[in-house]
């Protein structure tokens, strides 16, 4: 593996675009979320026709208030300037549960009701009796296996990725992609280990980590990351930052990850070499990394790509899969990112295509540029995934010179 390149270009890439209207509207959802997530539910389980008994619904309301009043406030204590992380992963256990019950409140209560009266199913009240228990049914059960979803090590996807312009020699190449491993208030020091340990067993050439490795700084959540450290390649293991490394002093985990034996691509790459080939592996700081204010940080491609044989295929590893535009105007073979989570719980995906041109998997842009978006190893916040699993991806690079018998 052959290092060039520089961490800085004075070619500077355009400044990022105003902001779109979802993250206008992302200002003033902490004030109006909360009171919808927790009233919906409410109403439609408590309100709507059900007639519970008075202390039943005295019961269940001041549960929901509590929880309106609770979650922002746990949320605001865990991530906020305290980060304590006993409220982080109350506010943040809460905020996935409603978010679940939000969502089958609203579909259950506007489909099967009608449905029910329809086919003359009981009387006003027990239709609405029965979307209560078939609502709580169906978020108990989707949380308890997005729970187990989250806390359980990814399943290896892997696919074959056709690079026209990558040389015989490096057909076959193994990359494996981790990102979003999120690190955070629950402590996942044995999960990381298994993974990396689900990692060694691919016998891969390239290991790649596309960002987003902690909530929190390197120095708290050291232990959780560490077993990065035994990860193994034949031939290097590189990382790029993502926007949570810009929460909690990013220049720390990029001094951990250089410590820990994987090489930080801020802005620069290096040059696999194999079977006479050669694929430049570039990578760039997260987009969010200018708005940062540290010194040196941005995403870059121009210095990225700072030396290198234009002739060349380019794997390029960018934290957020909105970047393939600038990728797809520089000619990129294949972009890896991830970000999305898939969207992590169904079904939040809707808002996340609002934010990003891909939610999953492998998909084209401009004339040649490839884009593979994980769907995370790890995740944020709620320790759930509803329809929408983790992975480890193994992604087998394929060349259109390779012989048949290959």
């Amino acid at each position: 593996m052959t290092e060039t390149g520089n961490t800085r270009s004075a070619a500077d890439e355009a400044q990022e675009a105003p902001r779109s209207p979802l993250q206008r509207l992302m200002r003033y959802l902490p004030l109006i979320a909360p009171v919808l997530l927790w009233t919906v539910p409410c109403w439609v389980l408590l309100y709507a026709g059900q007639h519970w008994p008075f202390a039943v619904t005295l019961t269940s309301t001041t549960l929901f208030a509590l929880g309106l009043v609770g979650m922002p406030f746990a949320m605001a204590r865990g991530h906020g300037r305290r980060q304590q992380d006993r409220a982080a992963i109350v506010g943040d256990t809460l905020l996935g549960g409603i978010w679940v019950l939000f969502t089958w409140s609203v579909l259950l209560g506007v489909l099967l009701r009608p449905a029910l009266a329809a086919a003359g199913v009981g009387d006003g009240q027990d239709r609405a009796r029965i979307v209560t228990w078939a609502v709580l049914g169906v978020a108990g059960a989707l949380l308890a296996r997005g729970y187990a979803e989250a806390r359980r090590v990814p399943r290896v996807r892997r696919l074959d990725v056709p690079l026209p312009r990558l040389g015989a020699g490096l057909d076959g190449t193994r990359v494996v992609l981790i990102t979003d491993t999120h690190y955070g208030p629950l402590d996942r020091a044995r999960w990381s280990a298994r993974v990396c340990e689900t990692v060694n067993t691919l016998e891969a050439d390239l290991v790649c980590h596309t960002g987003d490795i902690a909530d929190g700084t390197a120095a708290r959540r050291r232990a959780q990351a560490a077993p990065l450290g035994t990860v193994r390649a034949t031939r290097a293991r590189v990382y790029v930052t993502g926007n949570h490394e810009y929460y909690s002093e990013a220049q720390g985990w990029v001094d951990l990850m250089d410590e820990l034996g994987w090489e930080p691509l801020r802005n620069r790459h290096l040059l696999l070499e194999r079977g006479g080939d050669t694929l430049v592996v570039a990578g760039v700081d997260d987009v969010t990394a200018e708005a940062s204010g540290l010194a040196g940080h941005g995403a870059h491609l121009a210095g990225a790509l700072h030396g290198a044989d234009p002739d060349l295929p380019v794997l390029l590893l960018a934290h957020q899969p909105k970047f393939i535009d600038r990728a797809a105007a520089e000619g990129i073979d294949l972009q890896l990112s991830g970000h999305t989570h898939g969207g992590q719980i169904w079904p939040f995906h809707h808002l996340v295509r609002l934010d990003q041109p891909a939610l999953a998997g492998l998909s084209h842009h401009g004339t040649r540029t490839l884009l593979y978006t994980s769907r995370g190893t790890g995740f944020w916040g709620p320790p759930f995934r509803v329809f929408a699993p983790s992975e480890i991806t193994l992604l087998v690079l394929r060349s259109p010179q390779r012989s048949t018998a290959a």
